[in-house]
């Protein structure tokens, strides 16, 4: 681990020596890990409803209470980091968070009730959407625009990591751990960050060029300047457009493909497996795509043919697994595979003294773009008299007007070249 006292002190590796590949890896590696485990803390809760709603004698209503409670506190936490995000060390506060988001994991695991689990519930949440705006904010900080692709990539595919091993992890520790219960997934997200913590601690070097901006006048009046920046507006427009498309039609693709295609329940997993694992391969490709022939040109053209398995999800027939499959895994790949232009593309909107605020901003957006996805979705579907789904299609309609408009909005977002110029390394920290 180095840090040097450069200018800036953001990030870049400009002569590319094994010592500094194998730096940058573990770096990248490391930042992965904590996004693989906050977001597993968040895909393990799903399958345990039974197990929640049996044990803890609460209904439907409760358990989805116990769900939100976790995104919610995570957009609102990300609108109450704009406040400091920019204040501290990248390094010091990111090991900080992700010690109070262990802490608030555990706790999780030991809750005697409903209510304690709840706010535990919340409390990772907060820590757990502060820690994933912030590590955007240092590949942002320390990877290179022209390298930035493949990095996010890198550590994007923790979230494929995470969905494929969520459901079936979360449901094997419950089961085979008797003595533990739903308790168990918790304890075992508490170890495995803990190693990653110890991880980071090793491989994550130190971030503070954005510390030499000095901040007068009213800290309120900063962030609604930053909030409220023409360009910043159409990122965070472009943004929550991002999340509608995919999230109004993702929370009901197993409900659609079980009530109205036909699959077995038994085939879901199996579904999201699959789709799971290519966006695992497919990820770091894309990236290499993204900065190779451009952000914005990669993301117009998976925006366009993204919306072909949208399409068809939201309006297939009854059908064989095989043709599900396909349709589903492309569905996965496209749908995730945009996020990594995209990331790429909004980091380089803001000048890097003010990055963390605005990408904690960014942060919430997403989350009550993706809250609000699902409700409008959740109002516009219902259950016919003979169990199956309508007006999905609909749905899918308007998500892919969603995609559209994010096609003719990402020409309209555009970095100012002074802000990170091209092989400035007097704005880096090099792993050497």
């Amino acid at each position: 681990m180095v840090s040097l006292p450069l200018q800036a002190k953001n990030t870049l590796i400009e002569q590319y020596s094994p010592v500094a590949k194998r730096k940058e890896l573990f770096f990248l590696l490391s930042l992965a890990g904590i996004q693989f485990t906050h977001i597993l803390d968040f895909m393990i809760m799903m399958p345990l409803g039974p197990d929640f709603i049996r044990e803890l004698n609460i209904n439907t209503h409760q358990f989805g209470l116990l769900l939100s409670s976790y995104t919610f506190a995570a957009a609102l936490a990300g609108i109450f980091a704009t406040y400091f995000i920019d204040r501290f060390e990248r390094r010091v506060l990111l090991l900080s968070l992700y010690a109070c988001f262990i802490i608030a994991t555990l706790i999780c695991g030991i809750a005697p009730d409903y209510h304690s689990l709840f706010i535990a519930r919340a409390c990772a949440g907060a820590f757990g959407g502060i820690l994933g705006s912030l590590v955007q904010t240092i590949i942002a900080d320390a990877i290179p625009f022209e390298r930035r692709g493949k990095a996010l990539g890198t550590v994007m595919a923790a979230f494929s990591v995470s969905t494929v091993a969520g459901v079936p992890l979360s449901l094997m520790l419950a089961n085979h751990i008797p003595s533990l219960g739903w308790r168990a997934p918790f304890f075992f997200i508490g170890l495995i960050s803990s190693f990653i913590l110890y991880l980071a601690y090793r491989n994550i070097p130190k971030i503070s060029g954005h510390l030499g901006h000095v901040y007068g006048g009213s800290r309120l009046r900063q962030i609604m300047d930053i909030f409220f920046a023409h360009q910043h507006l159409r990122a965070f427009v472009f943004m929550a457009l991002i999340m509608i498309t995919g999230f109004s039609v993702i929370p009901y693709i197993a409900l659609y493909l079980t009530a109205n295609v036909g699959i077995d329940n038994s085939y879901i997993s199996l579904v999201y497996l699959c789709g799971g694992i290519a966006t695992l391969i497919s990820s770091r490709y894309i990236g290499h795509l993204a900065d190779k022939f451009g952000k914005v040109t990669v993301f117009k053209y998976l925006a366009i043919i993204s919306l072909i398995p949208l399409l068809i999800t939201t309006n297939l027939p009854q059908a064989p697994l095989w043709i599900v499959l396909i349709n589903q895994t492309a569905f996965f790949i496209l749908i995730s595979g945009r996020m990594i232009p995209v990331m790429a593309i909004v980091s380089q909107v803001v000048e890097p003294r003010t990055r963390g605020t605005f990408m904690s901003l960014v942060g919430s957006v997403q989350m009550f773009a993706s809250g609000i996805a699902s409700v409008i979705a959740g109002v516009v579907v219902t259950i016919g008299v003979d169990g199956k789904m309508e007006h999905y299609d609909l749905v899918g309609y308007g998500a892919a007007l969603c995609g559209l408009l994010t096609f003719w909005l990402v020409g309209y977002i555009h970095s100012d070249p002074q802000i990170n110029p091209p092989g400035d390394s007097s704005k880096s920290t090099k792993f050497n």
